[in-house]
């Protein structure tokens, strides 16, 4: 009997893949393809055909043939060889080109950047690739100028001038003309526009918009930072002129349309310095089970109508700033401070939420109502703290903590306390608020609690010194309400029956951490001892990170890992679309509580009213632009924090040049290790170049250097001492030296 003769099998040669290889894409062009499904469909099961198809999607990638969308993910290129898009200049010198439809960034060499400033519109075409190197682009026109404004030193000679930016995205200094000068004299901080740069000039030509005074007076110093980052400095005279116009007093008319709770017993409890009280309690007992806590909120969109003038200036900055030393408002100070602000002892409108609660904090019911108040006291956080402390009612932890410290009173001046009129008042508020917190953690809400740095500073704005803020139980009590009627608001609007569209309302969405970054998270924390587990749902994994935040507590490494821990997540920002908040564990949350300072909270007040009177939804579209706009501002205006108290950081470490300080390594890069010292928060860095005992590699897996020679190795979170070098004040820039053992 012959045995039965085997099938032949037919191997597909490299070419014969290719060509199938590009038929799949071209037949599907607007697909994504996994490897794996590349593989099914060109029906390749072998191990060497399955290389070969590997090679041939990175050939075609070098060729620009395929793109790669995400890992292992490839779509057919179909982009024109002509762009359009948005140029953004680089410090390093690799600008890039970011095209309208979405694509990755492309680079662009100065020498093809045709002096494009950073965020100009421009059209671009794509340069030929070179085998092994990156796509590149040339920018063949400029459609738009972004108009950007730049900040800096003025060095004025007889016949002409520069401006001496210190925008590490422009290479040279700024060329000025004599009569462009508007009075500039050297040394004089100024606010200069780009006004052509001509092919083949090796500088721009600008010309002087404001002078804002000598370099180094602490208001040119804080304008210059606001200039810098597009932030206003000064505020419209006609704005502040339609403010002055507006009627603050309250007519019967108005309270009779409003619920009054002038009777109910009300206060607000703010920071010490702050002028803007857009917030207050109010709390009766209703039986011996039940409180009314009240929510009350200043009512601006009663005084700034939809459209006005003073509305618009509001759109455009979208929210206060708040610098070192100083408020910039997002409302005319007439209005903020005066005519909004919840005062004591004055009457004031306000939006408010009113909550019926038993003593574990559970809502038995709640509505939302117009309504007319009076404060009765204006509260600082650390009188409420001080009450809370000697009364025993705070945690265990708020008599330990570090920082900015309410002193508590002795035994026998407990009853001169200035809170003592108000006591059972605040200390059930603590109480109900404690189980609002307890609940929420409990859902899984992250519990980021980071220390900030304050400055005391005299009347010329120099720093005297540092503190820190710790957000103690007075400040948690006001934040529970706050997130409370926050919360339930949102889900007034968004939380419909199925089948039904919700109307459109501006939420604060906060995204799941990414997975990579997570990751990443966990091996950097398991070189210190800790494990962080990131797998299973979202729950688990927020309540896995509450354990690590709790266990690096009190640690060395813990400012550290915190930082590390909030790059890992995703930053909250305004949407029409709600997708829940994960940092707080909310499906559903808006901002209603600070119309004075921020834009979308008068949005919602507005939506509100709208609702409650019966009116449709507010079109979508135009409140998402709106959302993106007050997000966008929102980064600017916490950028330009950032740079002011780096500025006071370096101000305050001018003074003390050559001292020696303990300190933590809190960051290694390829150029040196960046250093905070532990007695102040002050970071700087120590140059590459001045540890010049070895030559020092750079690891950036276990984020340390390592000398090649001696072995010696500088990671993050070690303990270091450090001599004040250099303080260069026109860059924000503090240099340390390594002082040996």
């Amino acid at each position: 009997m012959k045995k039965q003769s085997k099938k032949k099998i037919t191997r597909l040669k490299k070419k014969d893949i290719a060509i199938l290889l590009m038929e799949l894409f071209q037949q599907n062009p607007d697909k994504k393809f996994e490897l794996k499904d590349i593989f099914h469909h060109l029906k390749l099961k072998t191990h060497p055909a399955k290389l070969i198809c590997m090679d041939l999607l990175e050939d075609l990638l070098q060729d620009d043939y395929i793109k790669e969308r995400a890992r292992y993910s490839f779509q057919l290129n179909s982009q024109d060889q002509v762009m359009e898009g948005t140029f953004q200049r680089k410090a390093n010198g690799k600008n890039t080109f970011l095209p309208d439809d979405g694509g990755e960034p492309i680079l662009v060499a100065e020498r093809n950047s045709a002096h494009a400033m950073n965020g100009d519109r421009v059209r671009a075409t794509l340069l030929a690739r070179r085998k092994h190197h990156v796509r590149e682009a040339e920018v063949i026109e400029i459609l738009e100028r972004a108009d950007k404004l730049f900040v800096g030193k003025l060095k004025v000679d007889k016949d002409y001038a520069f401006l001496l930016t210190e925008d590490r995205t422009l290479a040279n200094d700024i060329f000025i003309p004599k009569g462009k000068l508007k009075g500039g004299k050297t040394g004089d901080k100024a606010v200069v526009k780009i006004v052509e740069w001509p092919e083949h000039y090796k500088n721009p030509i600008g010309q002087v918009i404001d002078i804002l005074g000598a370099s180094g007076n602490n208001d040119a110093e804080m304008h210059a930072i606001l200039a810098e980052y597009g932030l206003p400095y000064t505020y419209p005279k006609a704005v502040e002129d339609a403010a002055d116009k507006i009627e603050p007093g309250i007519t019967q008319n108005e309270i009779d349309r409003r619920e009054d709770m002038r009777e109910v017993t009300t206060f607000t409890i703010d920071p010490r310095d702050a002028k803007d009280f857009d917030d207050a309690l109010s709390i009766r007992k209703l039986s011996d089970n039940l409180w009314e806590v009240g929510v009350h909120i200043a009512d601006v969109s009663h005084y700034v109508p939809e459209g006005s003038i003073i509305d618009k200036e509001a759109v455009k900055r979208a929210t206060s700033v708040y610098l070192v030393d100083r408020t910039i408002p997002m409302l005319p100070e007439r209005l903020c401070n005066f005519i909004c602000s919840l005062r004591p002892n004055e009457e004031k409108l306000a939006y408010s939420v009113i909550f019926k609660m038993n003593e574990k904090a559970e809502i038995k019911d709640w509505h939302l109502a117009h309504t007319v108040i009076r404060s009765d006291r204006r509260f600082t956080y650390e009188e409420v703290q001080a009450l809370l402390e000697a009364r025993g009612e705070a945690s265990p932890e708020d008599y330990h903590a570090p920082g900015d410290r309410a002193a508590t009173p002795t035994p026998g001046s407990l009853n001169a306390l200035p809170t003592e009129h108000f006591e059972t008042e605040l200390i059930t508020l603590n109480r109900l608020a404690k189980q609002l917190r307890a609940k929420r953690f409990a859902n899984g809400a992250v519990d980021f609690e980071r220390c900030e740095v304050r400055f005391d500073i005299d009347e010329k704005g120099r720093p005297l010194g540092v503190y820190f803020k710790m957000s103690k139980d007075a400040n948690k009590l006001i934040e529970e309400f706050m997130l409370l009627a926050n919360r339930i608001v949102a889900e007034s609007i968004g939380k419909v029956e199925k089948g039904k569209k919700a109307k459109t309302l501006p939420y604060r969405i906060h995204d799941l951490p990414d997975p990579n970054k997570l990751m990443n998270l966990s091996d950097f924390v398991l070189k210190f001892g800790y494990k962080l587990k990131t797998g299973g749902a979202k729950a688990d994994v927020s309540r896995n990170l509450n354990k690590l935040l709790t266990d690096v507590r009190g640690t060395k490494e813990q400012n550290l890992i915190e930082t590390v821990s909030l790059r890992a997540m995703m930053k909250a920002k305004y949407s029409t679309h709600n997708i829940g908040h994960y940092g707080l564990a909310f499906d559903y949350y808006t901002h209603f509580t600070s119309p004075i300072r921020r834009y979308p909270d008068i949005m919602v007040h507005r939506l509100l009213t709208r609702y409650a009177d019966g009116g449709r939804s507010g079109n979508q579209e135009k409140y998402e632009a709106l959302c993106e706009q007050s997000s966008e501002m929102e980064q600017i205006a916490a950028n330009a924090e950032r740079a002011s108290i780096k500025y006071k950081q370096v101000e305050f470490m001018s003074e003390r040049l050559g001292q020696i300080f303990e300190g933590t390594i809190s960051g290694v890069t390829e150029f040196g290790l960046y250093v905070e010292v532990n007695e102040n928060k002050c970071e700087g860095m120590v140059p590459l170049r001045d540890l010049d005992d070895d030559y020092y590699e750079f690891d950036e897996r276990n984020f340390c250097l390592w000398g090649r020679k001696h072995h010696r190795k500088y990671s993050l979170g070690d303990a270091v001492k450090i001599r004040v070098a250099r303080a260069n004040l026109d860059r924000k820039q503090l240099d340390y030296a390594l002082v040996k053992e």
